[in-house]
């Protein structure tokens, strides 16, 4: 009786005949069979998960519309950084919608990711020009984050050690102040709130942050304060409105050292708090230090120009327990977003957006002074303040019963004060809408007349030194592509420089690169959940609402914990949020002195760098040859450190994609000796429905919903990694200063927005209700499956790093290439780069270990493309052995020599001692099917020595390839 297209078979790759074809060559008789030689018995679940039955994508898509009518899509004069906004349909149909940029990964291997480098320059560009900075990341995850992480760059590089304050304006969004709380103390920074007109400068503070305009929409000249603050050697941040900048005088003009903000006014939907791209800008002398990723130019192997992802070696995850930051993912899809923005308007179409904002706030502060209205703000952009006396605060009620009436959300500040911010989608209607309102509770009308000539052109009402005199965006890009035509021509152009999940499997080890599916897509872009304020009353958002209670308690189910956050955006903001969580948790026992975590040699870079910055010691734990913790050297560190002892960070299964036999030993003896187990949640993938955090022994674990749980990495963001906790540690979640979250002693935020990054939570959500436990399983059962096959077909040549037991992996393995390094001279890279002739994005270069490819082909690919990875590989070992047996030249060979790109292959002059048909096209298959590389291997020495992360004139930086 029921449909017989279930999602299960949908999303899962191999067919039920495949199946039994790769069990036989990995020679097991059943799934189960390879499932217990895999996964240790001790840890395996013993009742099935508890989930609602799976619906087909027609069924969901009915119950979806039926939450997303239970939301409220009030127009918001909200403000505090958040906006309605147009998105161009031209980038939503292209970009937000569209799996050839959503289902993109990090752009490591950069010569089959130039068009979302390319779209990334143009984002920093936008910035860097806007905000008067020379230099600007590729996107963080907020701006709260965006605060906190120049707070402690600013800190970590101050050479004054004694100082260790950090004075933040009172008038700066109550959300980026509460995120600095949670991100100072741990580091021994002392965060001072106060009054920037009042604040006495001294020694003792390192920096300071300012917004502009302020919170309540007042533009302050902060001159003289930045003046003093220069004199006592004291950096500067403000938190600037990216919009506002084309008319007001940028940050970096009148003395900041950094810029921070949110790009969500540039087309992005609020989305009840996100994901949205935040910018970083600063001074040339931190390029070593800012935070997350720089994209950067410089030339490929003939000489072109080609971007790629520069000064890596500074990313701060990979400088493990030294680090300043713990940011290893971004907002890129967001991000990329943004800067077609400022493409698609260019330099006048966003001061024209931005001039209507300000002439239409300037006619509404007109119309509430002829009404009688107070007011107070002297300089705005978008922003009007309305103060009340005493006996005149009754106004007030009745201005937000009116509002309410109209569906309609102000800013009640408190019980005598009002703001109203005004935004891109506001029109002449919705003015005198507003105005209505304010007329009723005044008891007076602004007659007809009156109002036409409020409505006269006004000049921009800024004094002299507010007003920006300096251009920005003259690069071409920003002027080329204005109409729709030309827009789409110029994003399918970039679109089509870079390989994703359109084209092929993209096995990249610890990244669970697995379907995307469309279904579990529609939601996000329904205006009942993307046009909602994070800050709206709670009850206009009861479809959330509902959504986040039955993904957290589907969430607790697959962990065995009891309560869950979904507020952190990113994995590493899960493991910084879990780390909290078990340092509040021992202070409230009154044990603050336990600071030390134990992390194994094998972990993520993120694991340390997340432990130094909630404060924590890092140890480091040995690894055996076998690959796995050495229980020895564990038990030494806890021996040492059993006094001081917070826990233990440990990816289970391992990093070397293995589930390690000692996994329970390991957490009863952190347990016995007073300290708690953090599980990062990178491989649940081979977990869900087998095994899970809470049976092995965890106290806490962060999940990556952009891994596990379908959410698209869309290039390098967005990322989601709520933190579950057990029922001791649920008191101790992270809170919210605008809206009250159920948490008893909670900390304060790890994020701008109460639940994150919201509107991607609807993915992950379908995805569970899709699957339903059986499906889930099933999914588990099939990546570790997958993983397993492609070691069958492959370890003989291939020599696999690690395994089980009994001989099995995971849902990843690691191939040992450097053997070839010291029979042909072939690296790791030059595999790497050789895949991408026959079609593929290399796996996981050099991590854990050096020399190395980690491949997880998740359940989602079909027999068929493992298959056709498996003969990729095995013909590369081919290409190897001519090189070993003399048969191709050493320094002249197809992998020294890849990526080889179509004006290579087309070019009129051939030097090669090999054939334009083995470069291009070694397998028949290519020759229907081929994506081309467009641009040959990146010089990334050249690209560090001449750092360019901005659109200037090519002949800026591209030299002759004769200097």
């Amino acid at each position: 009786m029921q449909h017989p297209d279930k999602f299960v078979n949908r999303h899962i790759g191999p067919r039920k005949d495949e199946i039994e074809e790769m069990l036989k060559v990995i020679g097991v008789e059943s799934i189960d069979e390879l499932i217990n030689q895999t996964i240790p018995q001790s840890i395996r679940s013993s009742k099935k998960m508890e989930l609602s039955a799976p619906l087909s994508e027609y069924q969901f898509l009915d119950h979806l519309k039926t939450l997303a009518r239970k939301n409220k899509v009030f127009k918001s004069y909200i403000g505090l950084g958040y906006h309605p906004t147009h998105t161009p349909a031209v980038i939503q149909r292209n970009v937000f919608e569209n799996p050839g940029w959503y289902t993109q990964y990090t752009p490591y291997q950069a010569e089959i990711a130039q068009g979302r480098l390319e779209a990334l320059m143009n984002f920093q560009t936008t910035i860097i020009d806007l905000t008067g900075l020379p230099i600007a990341n590729a996107s963080l995850l907020d701006e709260g984050t965006a605060a906190a992480e120049a707070m402690i760059m600013l800190y970590s590089t101050n050479k004054n050690k004694s100082a260790n304050i950090f004075f933040v304006s009172q008038e700066c969004f109550p959300q980026t102040i509460d995120v600095l709380r949670t991100r100072s103390k741990p580091l021994g920074i002392e965060l001072l709130v106060g009054n920037h007109n009042e604040i006495i400068l001294n020694d003792k503070i390192f920096g300071i942050l300012v917004q502009y305009p302020a919170c309540d929409g007042e533009i302050y000249d902060y001159r003289k304060l930045f003046q003093k603050a220069d004199e006592l050697g004291i950096k500067k941040v403000v938190a600037a409105d990216l919009l506002s900048l084309t008319l007001l005088t940028p940050p970096g003009e009148f003395g900041a050292d950094v810029a921070v903000g949110t790009t969500q006014r540039f087309g992005i939907p609020m989305g009840f708090g996100g994901p949205h791209a935040a910018y970083f800008s600063t001074k040339d002398e931190f390029k070593r230090n800012i935070p997350g990723r720089i994209i950067g130019a410089s030339i490929d192997s003939h000489g072109n120009l080609a971007y790629r992802m520069a000064l890596q070696t500074r990313e701060q995850h990979i400088r493990r327990e030294k680090a300043t930051s713990n940011i290893c993912t971004a907002q890129v899809l967001l991000a990329v977003m943004a800067g077609m923005y400022a493409v698609y308007h260019g330099p006048n179409g966003l001061r024209q957006i931005a001039e209507r904002i300000h002439y239409f706030t300037q006619v509404l502060n007109q119309a509430l002074i002829i009404l009688g209205y107070k007011q107070v703000n002297e300089n705005f952009f978008d922003t009007l303040k309305v103060t009340f006396s005493k006996s005149d605060k009754h106004y007030i009620e009745v201005i937000r019963n009116a509002s309410e009436k109209k569906c309609i959300n102000l800013r009640y500040i408190s019980d005598n004060e009002i703001t109203i911010s005004l935004n891109e989608k506001t029109d002449i209607d919705d003015l005198i809408e507003l105005i209505n309102i304010f007329e009723v509770a005044a008891g007076k009308k602004i007659e007809t007349d009156e109002f036409k000539k409020l409505l006269s052109p006004t000049e921009k009402n800024f004094p002299q030194n507010f007003i920006r005199s300096s251009e920005y965006l003259r690069h071409p890009v920003f002027n080329s592509y204005h109409s729709e035509t030309e827009m789409m021509r110029y994003i399918k152009s970039l679109e089509a420089k870079d390989l994703s999940l359109v084209h092929s499997m993209i096995s990249l080890g610890s990244c669970t690169m697995k379907l995307n599916s469309a279904a579990e897509m529609f939601g996000v872009s329904w205006p009942e959940f993307s046009n909602i304020h994070p800050f709206s009353p709670l009850e206009q958002a009861e479809g959330y609402l509902e959504l986040f209670k039955e993904l957290e308690k589907d969430l607790c189910e697959i962990t065995g914990f009891s309560a869950i956050s979904l507020q952190p955006n990113s994995g590493a903001q899960g493991e910084y949020a879990g780390l909290m969580v078990i340092r509040a948790f021992h202070e409230s026992r009154g044990e603050s002195q336990r600071n030390v975590i134990l992390i194994p040699s094998s972990a993520h870079g993120t694991n340390p760098a997340s432990a130094v910055m909630a404060g924590m010691k890092v140890v480091v734990v040995n690894s055996t040859a076998a690959g796995n913790v050495d229980v020895e050297d564990l038990k030494k560190k806890i021996e040492l450190n059993k006094q001081n002892l917070a826990g233990l960070m440990i990816t289970y299964p391992s990093t070397h994609g293995v589930f390690e036999e000692a996994i329970t030993e390991i957490c009863k003896l952190i347990h016995e000796n007073g300290g708690l187990v953090y599980m990062d949640g990178a491989n649940m993938n081979a977990q869900v429905g087998l095994t899970s955090p809470a049976i092995i022994g965890a106290d806490v674990c962060h999940l990556n919903l952009h891994k596990t749980f379908s959410i698209p990495h869309g290039g390098g963001g967005p990322g989601v990694g709520p933190i579950a906790v057990t029922k001791e540690l649920a008191p101790f979640l992270p809170g919210h200063s605008i809206v009250n979250l159920p948490h008893q002693n909670r900390l304060s935020a790890v994020s701008s927005a109460p639940w994150g990054s919201a509107s991607v939570l609807i993915i992950s959500y379908a995805y569970l209700k899709l699957m339903g436990a059986d499906g889930l399983t099933k999914a588990t059962e099939i990546a570790i499956l997958n993983a397993n096959y492609i070691k069958a077909r492959l370890e003989k040549i291939f020599p696999v790093l690690y395994s089980g037991e009994k001989g099995r992996v995971a849902h990843e393995l690691i191939f040992d290439t450097r053997v070839f390094k010291e029979s042909a001279n072939i690296e790791v890279e030059d595999i790497a780069k050789r895949l991408m002739d026959y079609g593929y994005h290399a796996p996981t270069v050099s991590f854990p270990v050096a020399g190395t490819l980690m491949v997880e082909p998740t359940e989602s690919e079909s027999k068929t493309e493992l298959d056709n990875f498996c003969d990729t590989m095995l013909l590369i070992a081919e290409e190897i052995k001519e090189v070993e047996s003399g048969i191709a030249d050493p320094k002249d060979n197809v992998l020294k020599n890849s990526p080889h790109t179509i004006g290579c292959i087309s070019s009129n002059e051939w030097i090669h001692s090999y054939s334009r048909e083995k470069a291009a096209f070694p397998v028949k298959r290519l020759k229907s099917k081929k994506f081309w590389p467009s641009v040959g291997r990146v010089n990334n020495a050249y690209g560090d020595r001449n750092l360019v992360c901005s659109c200037n004139p090519i002949s800026d930086y591209i030299e002759s390839i004769e200097k």
